[in-house]
């Protein structure tokens, strides 16, 4: 389980198969201080599970599935990347509950700045547009963010200036790829009113 709440960003150090899997290792700071093998961290959104680490850099193995279903697809080495560890029982709980599996790819339609802030208009894939309310929560490759207008399938974030410094949005651009997490209440909602 994760916040949304991104402790830094990470760089791909490098991203290529393997004999099993596809073998990910990322550059990184603040997450390696404490980590352990098998420990959890959300990669741009995405759970995955430390295989091995070393001083300043972590290595996950990447399933086919897994890179596939995410914007994994795109990653070269020098991509920034969003890290964050698993929340710890006695943790503050700053943005809303992620788990860390990825629902959805999504396609950025517009990004723009707006005055002092930054407008994002996000497209889902056809039908998932029934997970995002006025107000809600959505993660967007592991952030969480506010829905601020939900119409069919696509939906509008409002971006300060931190958030752009402190994750790997800086860097996107319109027709690029992000990993989506819908709020996991409305999944039990829906699942519950479909009996």
């Amino acid at each position: 389980m994760f916040t949304g709440i991104i402790e830094e960003t990470g760089r791909v150090a490098s991203f290529q198969p393997a004999a099993d899997a596809w073998q990910l290792q990322l550059a990184a700071k603040v997450v390696t201080g404490d980590v352990a093998l098998g420990d959890s961290i959300a990669v741009n959104g995405c759970c995955l599970t430390v295989t091995k680490f070393a001083a300043g850099h972590l290595w996950f193995d990447v399933l086919e599935e897994t890179r596939r279903l995410t914007s994994f697809a795109q990653l070269a080495p020098g991509s920034a990347v969003n890290l964050e560890r698993s929340l710890r029982a006695d943790s503050r709980l700053g943005g809303h509950f992620v788990s860390g599996h990825i629902d959805a790819p999504g396609r950025i339609e517009v990004f723009e700045p707006r005055g002092k802030d930054h407008y994002m208009r996000v497209q889902v894939p056809a039908g998932q547009g029934r997970y995002l309310v006025y107000k809600g929560s959505v993660a967007i490759d592991g952030i969480s963010l506010t829905v601020a207008e939900a119409a069919g399938d696509s939906f509008v974030v409002w971006l300060i200036p931190h958030t752009l410094a402190v994750t790997n949005l800086g860097e996107k651009k319109v027709n690029d790829t992000v990993n989506l997490e819908f709020d996991l209440l409305a999944k039990y909602i829906e699942k519950l009113a479909a009996r």
